[in-house]
């Protein structure tokens, strides 16, 4: 694409039908990871479709300082010389993973059975999120932390010279808490378990099986356990990242909520433990089709075709946050568009995102004239079918969140006024071209002034 840096505040205004054939970028949770296993592993991993944005960026970074060669080449395949799974050193300087709380809670779990000692932080809205649900675990396998007032980075990581396995009942859902722990079982002697009550998306579980590594999940009567013997090889692998169906939510949405659109979306990753966005909007009413279905290093891919349609609100069940935890914001901008009153429960984890998404979102979504109702554990949203009738017209303060950026442009696309945001740079975080793609398609974007 385009490769512009834009930052500041911009605002998006009616568009037309939005048309045509697009790839949105790689997956971040499958990017993040695929860094990581290839560090981990000893020989040469290849990486085809990394999402190159900041988030990533910051991973290949900390990767690179804790002793892993890692090249992009001229064809633009990542080259990753691992160093095993007990190989890590310490970094000569602070690690700083920016705002990306994956790379945080993995790294931490990748360093903990480690002889060594490192920092960690991050930027100003990465700090302000906890990290007691991780580092809790990760002592109990021998770890040491040295941290800011309520868990929050800085972190200083002691590694454990002698990790010992564990069995870790989760007590919220949270695939990077587990993915945190299978990481610290790689190099610790013996078999650690985690205990999950409800199934989070397992990204990490179907890669370890591609480099190699056997992982076990059995199904019991509190839920399920996944199960990993450590101390074993990672081989070197070739990982082709699917597209990233959080970021395919933006274009999925403008398009149903433009009258006359139709695109199609190549190559998204559809993991059934991913998939709660989809399975919402068709519950919705929307126009979506899933063409060519197929298997890729382990995950499920496919085609999205998708045509505006008028859509329907619904009770969105609670046990479907976490295959769509992300994709709540740019939901609540459809159920802005539906008919009726859309009700998201279950909600919590959204306080202590990149942002507290609820206040956030109840907050723009009131500024640009939705009646939204914000609860301790969600949403209700009464929705105004035809927004090009009077909604729109505010600025809305993002509070450095990449996902309420572009979930008010993809509003104001809509709306009878612009939606202008406070700054858009954050966005660079996860889908640095997220402007000049959906430019493709017919979206209208521009730099905004004092007013929308």
């Amino acid at each position: 694409m385009s490769g512009r840096r834009l930052s500041g505040p911009y605002r998006s205004r009616a568009a037309g039908p939005l048309a045509g054939t697009l790839r949105v970028p790689g997956d971040k949770s499958i990017s993040h990871r695929s860094i990581i296993f290839g560090t981990l592993a000893v020989g040469e991993t290849t990486v085809e479709g990394l999402l190159e944005a900041e988030d990533v960026l910051c991973t290949v970074a900390a990767m690179r300082a804790c002793g892993a060669n890692i090249n992009k080449d001229g064809n633009g395949l990542w080259r990753i010389w691992g160093v095993g799974t007990g190989g890590l050193t310490s970094p000569h300087g602070v690690i700083d993973l920016g705002n990306s709380g994956t790379a945080a809670r993995l790294i931490l779990g990748a360093l903990t059975p480690q002889s060594l000692t490192a920092t960690l932080t991050g930027d100003a809205s990465l700090s302000r999120r906890p990290m007691q649900r991780v580092l809790t675990p990760l002592g109990q396998m021998g770890a040491q932390f040295n941290c800011r007032a309520g868990d929050r980075l800085p972190i200083t990581i002691e590694g454990a010279a002698d990790p010992m396995p564990i069995e870790y009942e989760m007590p919220v859902a949270s695939a990077q808490v587990k993915s945190a722990i299978l990481l610290a079982a790689l190099n610790t002697p013996g078999t650690t378990r985690v205990l999950e009550k409800q199934a989070t998306r397992d990204h990490t579980e179907r890669m370890l099986r591609h480099f190699g590594v056997e992982v076990t999940c059995e199904q019991a009567t509190f839920g399920q356990a996944i199960s990993l013997t450590g101390q074993v090889d990672l081989k070197p692998s070739h990982v082709i990242v699917p597209g990233d169906v959080s970021s395919a939510a933006f274009p999925i949405a403008a398009a149903l909520l433009l009258p006359g659109s139709h695109i199609t979306i190549e190559n998204v990753g559809i993991n059934p433990l991913r998939d709660g966005f989809l399975r919402a909007i068709d519950a919705m009413g929307a126009d979506l089709t899933i063409r060519n279905k197929r298997e890729q290093n382990g995950e499920t891919v496919a085609d999205l075709e998708v045509k505006s349609g008028s859509l329907n609100s619904i009770e969105v069940p609670p046990e479907w946050a976490p295959s769509m935890i992300d994709e709540y914001p740019v939901l609540a901008v459809l159920a802005a568009a539906a008919s009726g009153k859309t009700v998201m429960r279950g909600l919590q984890e959204l306080r202590v995102k990149e942002s507290d998404r609820l206040a956030a979102m109840a907050q723009g979504l009131s500024a640009c004239g939705i009646n939204v109702q914000e609860l301790e554990d969600g949403l209700i949203i009464e929705g105004e079918p035809d927004l090009s009738l009077r909604a729109g017209g505010a600025r809305v303060e993002t509070f450095l969140d990449h996902r309420i950026a572009m979930s008010f442009l993809v509003l104001g696309l809509a709306t009878k006024e612009p939606v202008a945001i406070d700054d858009i740079a954050m966005i660079a975080t996860s889908f640095p071209d997220f402007v000049p793609l959906m430019e493709t398609l017919g979206a209208q974007f521009e730099p905004a002034g004092e007013t929308p």
